[in-house]
């Protein structure tokens, strides 16, 4: 219990099975304590601004935005109250060619609670109006956000005040984030001890296994390994290494991913990419071979990064997306670990262009209708 009590203090947070908590109510500070910079600042500025919130996350990194969109399809609004820089969003602009709609969308944003303050109500309505304002009634687009904030949190609650004049629940996104997440604030020891009996069982046998541990900056030994766990499960996946690989060469130093190798005699047997910006840190790429499955090499291979985490003072450790149907060996695996089940709170979205809501609506038909038509052929 004591982890689920400050995961929810801390704002990252935990939905309980109980009464809910009285609901938090923010108010808006007068228009004019704030202002709103649009596409203004550099990308060495913005990697700066980063470092000052813990809520940072990789999809809020301009490398991660270029990598992904392509840097003419970012657009990055910083608010600023008395001159100094108190939110921030990375938006992703996607226009129909020759049509004046198009869509706003924002990825585990806005960045909004800094490092070593309370997390300010006021800030996150200032933030929830300028976004409306420059994305929705200047630029006439559909805007939807996805908040880096956990179902049952405070900082979940503030945002559900703040941005009440949005429309909530529904959006282009049609899943919700579900994780495990790590909170690191106890004792090494402890944190060894709370892990699953079987779990700990499978890292001691990973333990007497003469297993070497590499850490590096470079995702060139990670490619092979992916390569192979793809080979040995048979599936397909829209996951671009190499998008990955391009992310991590402009990333700062201080935001590159770090990538764990675990070797046996020479040889890699599991790898292990981890994004650590802010007070968190989001596993993002794991892959195994068989040789590296009978080691029990993952195993050991968390439980290193977990030690490296912390000692590097981040707080909370995201195991990355969980499934538990559709992929339960992965769900039981991080399950094993012990942290808290976490899903994100549902999308906002607000437009007031119906030029821009029926461009919206008419690419989730196609969509929906393209899955349909891959899932008539696989089942052929």
């Amino acid at each position: 219990m004591k982890i689920l009590d400050e995961l929810k203090l801390s704002g990252v947070g935990v939905e309980r099975r109980q009464e809910p908590s009285p609901a938090i109510t923010v108010e808006p500070l007068p228009d004019t304590a704030f202002k709103t910079e649009v596409d203004r600042v550099t990308e060495s500025e913005w990697s700066q601004l980063l470092e000052r919130f813990a809520d940072a996350n990789i999809y809020q990194t301009w490398a991660y935005g270029v990598g992904r969109w392509g840097e003419g399809s970012l657009s990055h609004l910083v608010l600023k109250r008395g001159g100094e820089v108190q939110g921030v969003a990375q938006l992703r602009i996607f226009r129909p060619p020759g049509l004046k709609a198009g869509i706003a969308y924002l990825r585990w944003g806005p960045l909004c609670h800094q490092l070593g303050r309370e997390l300010d109500g006021g800030t996150v309505v200032a933030l929830a109006g300028a976004l409306r304002q420059e994305y929705v009634e200047n630029r006439g687009l559909y805007l939807e956000l996805l908040p880096n904030a956990f179902s049952g949190s405070v900082r979940a609650q503030v945002f559900e005040s703040a941005f009440r004049q949005y429309d909530h629940g529904a959006g282009i996104s049609e899943e919700r984030y579900r994780t495990v997440a790590l909170d690191l604030s106890s004792r090494l020891e402890d944190l060894r001890k709370n892990l699953d009996k079987k779990w700990r069982n499978q890292l001691n046998a990973a333990e007497r296994n003469s297993l070497t541990i590499i850490e590096s900056y470079s995702l060139r030994r990670f490619r092979e390994l992916y390569r192979q766990m793809l080979e040995r499960k048979q599936f397909h996946t829209n996951i671009s290494l190499e998008e990955f690989e391009q992310i991590q060469e402009r990333l700062p130093q201080t935001q590159k991913m770090r990538i764990l190798i675990c070797e046996y005699q020479g040889q890699a047997t599991a790898g292990l990419a981890c994004s650590a910006i802010g007070e968190s840190a989001l596993c993002l790429l794991a892959a195994t071979n068989d040789h590296g499955m009978k080691l029990k090499s993952s195993y050991l291979l968390q439980w290193a990064m977990i030690q490296r985490l912390k000692q590097s003072g981040i707080r909370f450790y995201d195991l990355g997306g969980i499934d538990p149907e559709a992929n339960p060996g992965v769900h039981h695996f991080k399950s094993g670990i012990s942290g808290a089940d976490l899903c994100h709170i549902p999308p906002f979205t607000a437009c007031d262009s119906k030029l821009s809501r029926a461009a919206v609506k008419t690419g989730q038909m196609l969509r929906n209708s393209w899955r349909h038509l891959q899932e008539s052929f696989s089942h052929a």
